[in-house]
């Protein structure tokens, strides 16, 4: 049969399979999507199921769109009415068609992300509740986990005064949302659950209907999630579980890599068929993906393999600083483009979003044109334009537009018609809404003058300081970073307010010496403006290890392999965290087809200061027999002295680093017989008392007293 041509042997073995329940494990670039879609259409063809017997869900509605274009040019049936969708497209349909037993109006609205927020602030305002106590997007994320839990209000933990008032908010919100006949996302799913649980008709004419049920990226289903999938079966249904436990890279979103185990258990599944032969990356790019995970303990095992050959060795590349090392990606990615390679099958990753600013910085200089996948480029990003709205007023009372974005963020109770009032004012003045406020009276009027006295003090505090203190106090002094700090999901935003301390810090370093706010404000605005590539244009692509996911591009650069960084220094307070972060690694590296870059930096502006980093552990996890060092193990050597600037450092004159009278200097590389290599990021004493600070990467931060320590340079 021609459905069933140029198949591999486990991808056939998989399409083919009995009707029973089965674990595909699909290595990443293994040919997954086409193993589900043909395995749907073989069952049709075959007479094994009628297309309304089959539902298949997946996570994306792009995806959904595929598996059904996949299906319909393989069998010429229609494809329109087949349950094919994500999870909450299916609740919703199903919902939909019966509304009435499921407790919802016929035309029941669904609440986005946004809309849901403001439900949330307009539920805690007629409850009086306090929202520095009680935020609205932390009573938000709240309600969903709950919700992803398959909790209700009645049933959350409720063991102190604190969570029972949480809990009696996600009942008042609940009750608003029955009142107006909406629901969220999470509700979509809980309401389903409930629906089949209850209804016992219901299920058993679902569970009859869908003889075969298909799940695509298995790995990432929640709890509730897998219960809706078990209320759906019956003995003799079928499940096909197509999943990849070594890219279970979403815990932090509900996923339970833990339901692969689950399944197998639940269902006494007898077929685990591993797809292990990949059609994206050259051997020696899997080789160091399957080195890599082999350290984690909890995994079904797998081990990916090509027929395309070795291909090129892994490049790695160890800068001094930062900067270098973007100025270098830079180099690289023009010298790669006039080899014949096209930007846009160049991808740059990284761990976290703040770390794109120094990149974006470089790409800008060197006029290469760039996109952010996913996501906004650094100085678009909503907490970097709140932070330069308040400098942008700092340097003048005139701007208006800066004025109006911040006057009121964070909460300062200034409504709308207290600024209907002053803009009223300053048209009938003729002059700025800032110099307009003195007009106001009453609670406006108080209000509104709070806010300019804020910014009066600001603009006298930090008369004289140095550019990239003038943002570090202003950053302080407004709120925003106890604003973020106090939000849920607030730490990459405040890395991003962090990092513009970083952007000011090389702004002066750059124009030799400029210290002045205006000319900073006027670099950001143009490199806001510019190089972000339109649609289709042949663009870098730069973007999250999280973003990457389901990619694949001709080459990768894989930048701030560094301990800390990369695996990021959270994991070591979560479960399974490092385990977690060596799954994102191998992600990242299964991205890239022919060639791929690993890079580090010996310091790095983070957070708003330099840190002396160790590499990542994981570059020692890759056989050395796969990598090409681009550059001399910089780790054996001490630092030059010309390094790229901390923010501090740009702001004063330039001193030579500190170092103890035995000649030990910060950023030098020692080893330790106990704690192994590490980098010296502190000293003090003399003497018999002279002590050092070194980071040893894997085994912590350790002070250790210089005459007892018995360090050797690396």
């Amino acid at each position: 049969m021609s459905l069933l041509a140029n198949l591999n042997p486990e991808q056939l073995a998989a399409v083919t399979l009995p009707n029973q329940s089965a674990l595909i494990l699909a290595g990443a670039g293994s040919g997954k999507t086409r193993v589900l879609t043909t395995r749907i259409a073989w069952l049709i063809q075959t007479g094994n199921v009628s297309p309304a017997g089959v539902l298949a869900v997946t996570f994306t509605n792009k995806a959904a769109k595929e598996m059904l274009t996949r299906i319909s040019a393989m069998l010429p049936i229609p494809t329109r009415g087949m349950w094919v969708g994500t999870f909450h497209g299916l609740c919703n349909r199903l919902l939909r068609a019966h509304f009435r037993d499921a407790g919802l109006p016929q035309l029941f609205q669904i609440l986005d992300s946004a809309d849901q927020l403001s439900l949330v602030k307009r539920v805690l305002k007629s409850m009086n509740v306090d929202e520095d106590r009680f935020p609205p997007k932390q009573v938000q994320h709240y309600i969903n986990a709950n919700k992803e839990e398959g909790r209700r209000a009645s049933e959350a933990e409720a063991y102190d005064e604190f969570s029972r008032r949480h809990a009696e908010i996600y009942a008042a919100y609940d009750e608003q949302c029955q009142r107006e006949g909406v629901v969220d996302f999470a509700e979509l799913l809980l309401r389903s659950f409930e629906l089949l649980s209850k209804n016992e008709i219901l299920r058993e004419h679902y569970q009859g209907r869908f003889r075969h049920i298909l799940v695509d990226e298995f790995q990432d289903t929640n709890r509730l999630q897998y219960r809706w999938l078990k209320l759906l079966t019956r003995p003799g249904s079928v499940i096909f579980a197509v999943g990849d436990d070594d890219q279970s890279i979403y815990a932090f979103r509900g996923a339970n890599v833990g339901n692969m185990a689950d399944f197998e258990r639940d269902f006494k599944v007898e077929n685990v068929i591993r797809l292990e032969q990949n059609y994206r990356s050259h051997g020696n790019i899997l080789d160091a993906a399957n080195a890599l995970i082999s350290h984690n303990r909890k995994r079904l095992g797998k081990n990916l393999w090509t027929a395309a050959g070795h291909g090129e060795p892994l490049r790695v590349y160890e800068a001094q600083t930062d900067g270098y090392e973007a100025h270098w990606l830079a180099e690289e990615v023009e010298a790669l483009h006039r080899d014949g390679i096209a930007r846009r099958e160049i991808g740059v990753l990284y761990r976290s979003n703040a770390q794109s600013r120094i990149l974006e910085h470089a790409l800008f200089s060197a006029g290469i044109p760039y996109r952010v996948y996913g996501g906004l480029r650094f100085f678009e990003r909503m907490e970097v334009k709140h932070a330069l709205a308040y400098l942008r007023l700092i340097a003048s009372s005139e701007d208006d537009s800066a004025f109006l974005r911040v006057v009121n963020f964070p909460l300062r109770g200034i409504g709308a018609r207290s600024l209907e009032a002053l803009q009223d004012a300053a048209r009938a003045g003729d002059t700025s809404l800032y110099k307009a406020v003195p007009q106001l009276g009453g609670k406006a009027g108080n209000s509104l003058g709070a806010f300019v006295a804020m910014i009066e003090g600001l603009r006298k505090e930090t008369g004289g300081l140095a550019l990239p203190e003038i943002v570090a106090h202003m950053l302080a002094k407004s709120g925003l970073l106890a604003y973020f700090q106090a939000e849920k999901d607030g730490a990459d935003r405040l890395e991003n307010l962090q990092e513009l301390v970083n952007a000011t810090a090389l702004f002066v370093q750059e124009e030799d010496g400029q210290q002045d706010l205006a000319a900073f404000l006027a670099h950001a605005a143009l490199e806001a403006g510019e190089h972000q590539a339109g649609e289709g244009s042949d663009a870098l692509q730069l973007m999250t290890v999280h973003s990457a996911k389901g990619l694949e591009f001709q080459a990768v650069f894989l930048t701030g392999l560094e301990e800390g960084l990369f695996p990021h220094e959270q994991s070591r307070n979560e479960d399974d965290g490092l385990e977690e972060e060596r799954r994102l690694m191998y992600v990242a590296i299964t991205r890239a087809r022919a060639r791929l870059y690993l890079s580090f930096a010996q310091n790095r502006m983070l957070h708003g200061q330099t840190r002396y980093n160790v590499a990542s552990r994981f570059l020692d996890e890759i056989p050395a027999g796969l990598v090409k060092w681009l550059t001399p193990r910089l780790g054996a050597q001490p630092l030059p002295e010309a390094v790229l600037p901390s923010a501090r450092d740009a702001a004063m004159p330039r001193s030579q680093p500190r170092a103890t009278q035995m000649g030990w200097r910060i950023g030098q590389n020692v080893v330790h017989a106990k704690f192994g290599q590490g980098v010296i990021v502190d000293t003090e004493g003399q003497g018999p008392d002279a002590r050092l600070q070194i980071n040893f990467g894997h085994q912590g931060m350790k002070w250790l007293a210089l005459e007892y320590a018995k360090l050797s340079a690396a």
